[in-house]
């Protein structure tokens, strides 16, 4: 078996919903034009707020996919 190298990216989704749907919503975006997609891994999550209140959920991710050279 041949040996592997991956390529990390970070992506920040968003929801005015909930962090999960915001950072599936990345993973989703992302699988549209990258290929192997392997691991997704939350960094950071925070909030848009506007006049007090929460707008919009956002999540930091890094994804990793398969290399290609």
């Amino acid at each position: 078996m041949p040996n592997s190298v991956y390529k990390v990216i970070e992506l920040v989704g968003s929801s005015t919903e909930s962090w999960e749907k915001a950072a599936s919503a990345a993973v989703e975006k992302a699988g549209k034009s990258l290929r192997d997609l392997r691991i997704a891994e939350v960094v950071k999550l925070d909030m848009k707020v506007e006049e007090g209140k929460v707008v919009s959920y956002r999540a930091r991710i890094n994804v990793s996919f398969k290399y290609e050279g």
